[in-house]
């Protein structure tokens, strides 16, 4: 994949109509970037898109669902229509944030960690990390019992590994969804697509995609049925 294909693809019609349902041009940008996390949050759903990674912006809004990467790619695509600096932190995650939602069957033949990427924003000079936007409330309200009473810090798309686990619109000060599970720092990318193309990407294609893909078709209907339960 070429870096020059870029996922947050501002300029496409969808993300620019969407960006001008979201931004209002006399709130501020703290007001501006809660709308759009809020849009990003619930409006799209969590679920596993069948190309995995390889979603543009506009893809996402078309598709309804996404998970921390094309979600991430989405949010940055929309940061820039509104004129608000923003990139991309890739890294690797302890899959067993999973664990609940991909079938138990699929672990033992699934790498150790995956890909993984959180949106960063500039507020005030200084670069803020978010990620509380990748589950919907409805699901990260069914989904933080069921880890609960599980008595596990990870899982079901959640970890209190490191603290404390929120979906609401904060920087880290009620807590992140994803960041308790991250193993290891890939840095900070302009777009997913420059991460992609690196040699710190893990890619899945021939075999291995249809593996995966096959594994989220029932990560997806597991994903509908948590969020059904009160």
């Amino acid at each position: 994949m070429e870096a020059e294909m870029k996922l947050s693809d501002a300029d496409h019609p969808l993300v620019q109509g969407k960006a001008g349902e979201l931004i209002s041009l006399g709130a501020s940008r703290e007001e501006n970037l809660k709308r759009i996390f809020l849009y990003v949050r619930d409006e799209i759903r969590f679920g596993f898109p069948p190309e995995w990674d390889k979603v543009r912006a506009s893809g996402t809004i078309g598709l309804g669902i996404g998970y921390c990467n094309t979600k991430a790619t989405l949010f940055n695509a929309l940061c820039r229509v509104a004129g608000i600096p923003s990139r991309i932190h890739a890294g690797l995650i302890n899959i067993n944030i999973l664990k609940g939602i991909f079938p138990a069957y699929a672990f033992p033949i699934m790498p150790g960690a995956g890909g993984h990427s959180w949106i960063e924003v500039e507020i005030n000079g200084e670069w803020i990390p978010v990620d509380s936007y990748i589950n919907d409330k409805l699901f990260y309200d069914s989904a933080l019992k069921l880890l609960q009473s599980s008595g596990r810090k990870t899982g079901y798309s959640i970890s209190m590994e490191k603290g404390p686990a929120s979906c609401e619109f904060n920087f880290g000060e009620k807590g992140f969804v994803h960041m308790g599970a991250v193993v290891e720092d890939h840095g900070v990318w302009d777009d997913f697509a420059d991460y992609m193309a690196s040699d710190k990407y893990l890619s899945l294609s021939g075999f291995k995609l249809k593996v995966f893909q096959s594994f989220t078709r029932t990560a997806n209907r597991n994903i509908i049925r948590l969020r059904a339960m009160k």
